[in-house]
């Protein structure tokens, strides 16, 4: 039976990849995206530009350039290597660094076009009613975004299940550490053994259309509940 050849680690390690990475992204991006939405700054499209690069960017050519970050051949590399004995490059951390980077505009600006959403009169009052802008972010935007929230949430985790050309140029192809089930797709495509890649592909899909259908019908029910109410 196909299921008992299937390189399960290599899934198991995309799920793994993917959950530390979805995690880290809404640590990070919840606030930056605040900062964007809330910005009045001139250089705000600059900082937009930045943190959206990753979309219009090839995977190998940010994939190489944080390779090249990581080596310990190079100033930061080799500063985490003798100071703390890290090694990024071709490990599972390395990917984790790479995958948020590579995944960071997915969550952000779903997250910042849901802030700019909420009515201003919200935000005043709750200033008014000598909130700070923390609070105000976790009381009054934060439960008025959910959705933008689950969007920001999903397609980052979506998203790094089919990482390719980033997590193959900083990881490399080490089974159990950094041989993910893209990369192993990839290898069974060039060993010719169509039916395993078939099989491995197929379980792939059927993961994601689960995760995504079960986002629709979460929306569904809360804007239904929405309605009721």
């Amino acid at each position: 039976m196909m299921w008992l050849g299937y390189d399960w680690q290599a899934l198991l390690l995309t799920l793994k990849l993917a959950a530390f990475t979805t995690a880290i992204l809404l640590i990070l991006g919840i606030p930056i995206a605040s900062l964007l939405a809330m910005s009045q700054s001139r250089f705000k499209p600059i900082f937009e530009t930045v943190i959206s690069m990753p979309l219009v960017l090839p995977p190998s050519v940010l994939g190489f350039y944080l390779l090249l970050l990581m080596s310990p051949q190079t100033t930061v590399g080799a500063w985490l290597a003798n100071t703390f004995d890290v090694r990024l490059a071709f490990s599972f951390a390395g990917l984790v660094i790479g995958s948020v980077i590579f995944s960071l505009p997915f969550m952000v600006q779903p997250i910042q076009a849901g802030l700019q959403q909420v009515p201003l009169n919200l935000i005043e009052a709750s200033r008014c009613l000598g909130q700070s802008d923390l609070r105000t972010l976790w009381r009054v935007l934060l439960p008025n975004c959910k959705g933008a929230l689950l969007t920001g949430t999903v397609l980052s985790f979506a998203h790094t299940i089919g990482e390719f050309g980033v997590v193959l140029m900083i990881g490399g192809n080490i089974p159990g550490v950094t041989k993910v089930a893209s990369i192993a797709i990839y290898d069974e495509v060039e060993k010719l053994n169509y039916d395993a890649a078939h099989f491995q592909s197929l379980v792939l899909v059927v993961l994601s259309f689960v995760i995504l259908l079960l986002v629709n019908l979460a929306r569904r029910f809360h804007n239904g509940a929405l309605v009721r109410l």
